[in-house]
């Protein structure tokens, strides 16, 4: 029997979790409504601001990492830890948390990715800049274009080191939020 993930270093994780991009798949959005719906099932109780289909599964015909990211905000007045053992019993496994956020991935198992995998970002409400940066890219078709190559330029560089993919494409992704936020005004 291997090792359970909780055992793996960073790089075992890496390896058996690399970078991979895939065309853009229409399946996508059923598979965030899914998992949408049976978060609130759980979370019922729950004082939530927003779900939103987030990350680059969520931009319109771009190549994307099979991973459909979601974004949960609840009220300031929640307690996250007491919701992270929630979302934990839906099979969600914590990576990291802070005062203010929490992340979680599902699908990761010992012999790499199941059929659905899904990053959660739990956040009081107000933490959205994703959801500015995914409208921005899905309202200027170009812009998503641009962000394609990059992603696929840094693809093979980090395919086994995703928080070197994720700092590359930092830069670009702030740029385009502060122009989305400005652009959108208080969409959100």
């Amino acid at each position: 029997m291997g090792k359970k993930l909780s055992e793996m270093t960073l790089e075992e994780l890496w390896k058996l979790f690399p970078i991979f991009l895939t065309e853009y798949k229409d399946c996508w959005k059923d598979n965030y409504g899914e998992m949408e719906k049976r978060i609130r099932q759980k979370l019922s109780k729950v004082n939530i601001t927003r779900i939103s289909h987030i990350g680059s599964t969520a931009i319109q015909n771009i190549q994307a990492k099979d991973i459909v990211d979601i974004l949960l905000e609840v009220s300031p007045l929640e307690n996250l830890e007491n919701i992270s053992l929630k979302i934990e019993e839906l099979g969600f496994i914590q990576m990291s948390s802070s005062k203010n956020r929490c992340s979680f991935n599902y699908g990761y198992t010992e012999n790499g990715f199941s059929d659905k995998v899904y990053h959660l970002h739990l956040r009081y409400d107000g933490d959205h800049d994703e959801l500015y940066f995914r409208d921005y890219m899905n309202d200027h078709p170009e812009c998503a274009k641009e962000y394609e190559r990059l992603k696929l330029k840094l693809w093979r560089e980090f395919e086994f080191n995703r928080d070197g993919y994720t700092e590359a494409k930092t830069d670009f992704v702030k740029k385009y939020t502060a122009i989305a936020k400005k652009e959108y005004k208080n969409r959100y």
